[in-house]
């Protein structure tokens, strides 16, 4: 049954800018995520507590927390790498962290230089600490539908992966197609299996649109019964390994197919439009959204 309310999960602060050439200041990513609060975004990930030299785009993300309003009633999660990352997260507030485990045995190595085994395992030590200490613990997986380096993903990968997260305390379970390769009947096929073992009302869904398939495969999740989706405004973002990869999908796109729905979601989408065109300003490059591009203004020859 397609439900009636969506929460999105806003990931442009970390997961888009984390690929974007350009390094924005701590005052234009606070900015950035105040303009998401204020058009309606109740989930927006903050940042990232990687190593500075790995990802600089994504650094400094404890002076980001710390300019934010943090008792708003908004959720700032931030991805967190290792123990590190978590004590560093612990000292700068935040209330809730990310772990970040992948389908693909290749792609765990390539990506964090661990097995999918080993990765489970330091994120079990780090989910323990994070939820004894109150915060909230949410699980990525990525590569859920292809991987760059081994191709199509078994969907009993990705639920074996899920009942990992799912065992160490994750509450939520977001579902990656990191190089947008997936359809929707392989996007079918993925949910039926992996709700087998995980609650839909415990799953996310996070596509990239490299092939243009990204709404189409979060209908197929909507139908499914999911409730919860990932994006990205203006499209920011997309993953390194896939060849002509287009970014997450948009976030205004799915805000327009919600309303079309009619689904609630509390998003305006005029602020959301002219946020995202903000943020690309500043980015120097152009907005990715079709719904923002199909509003823009026509300029006439004279």
């Amino acid at each position: 049954m397609i439900p009636k309310s969506v929460n999105i999960v806003e990931v442009g602060p970390r997961d888009g800018l984390q690929n974007e050439s350009r390094v924005l200041p701590v005052r234009e990513r606070i900015r950035l995520i105040e303009n998401l609060a204020e058009a309606g975004l109740k989930q927006i990930e903050a940042g990232s507590f990687v190593r500075p030299d790995l990802l600089p785009q994504v650094s400094e993300t404890d002076q980001v927390l710390a300019g934010l309003n943090l008792n708003a009633g908004i959720g700032y999660p931030v991805l967190v790498p290792n123990m590190r990352g978590l004590d560093n997260a612990l000292s700068a507030g935040a209330r809730e962290i990310a772990v970040f485990a992948a389908a693909s045995e290749t792609f765990s190595q390539k990506n964090i230089n661990c097995s999918i085994s080993d990765s489970i395992q330091r994120f079990t030590e780090i989910a323990k600490k994070a939820i004894d200490e109150g915060l909230k613990v949410r699980g990525y997986i990525s590569c859920v539908l292809g991987c760059p380096y081994s191709g199509a993903m078994p969907p009993e990968k990705v639920l074996h992966v899920a009942s990992c997260l799912q065992g160490i305390g994750c509450y939520e379970i977001s579902l990656g197609d990191t190089i947008g390769v997936g359809t929707p009947v392989a996007t079918q096929e993925l949910i039926d299996t992996v709700s087998r073992d995980i609650p839909v009302d415990r799953l996310a869904v996070h596509f990239h649109d490299t092939y243009g398939q990204a709404l189409a495969n979060i209908l197929v999740s909507l139908q499914a019964g999911i409730s919860v989706v990932d994006s990205s405004v203006a499209g920011l973002g997309g993953c390194p390994y896939a060849r002509g990869a287009s970014g997450n999908v948009a976030t205004e796109d799915v805000v327009y197919m919600l309303d079309g729905m009619g689904i609630h979601h509390g998003i305006d989408l005029n602020m959301l439009i002219a946020t995202g065109q903000a943020i690309c300003d500043l980015l120097d490059r152009p907005v990715m959204s079709k719904v923002s591009l199909a509003r823009l203004p026509i300029e006439c020859e004279g």
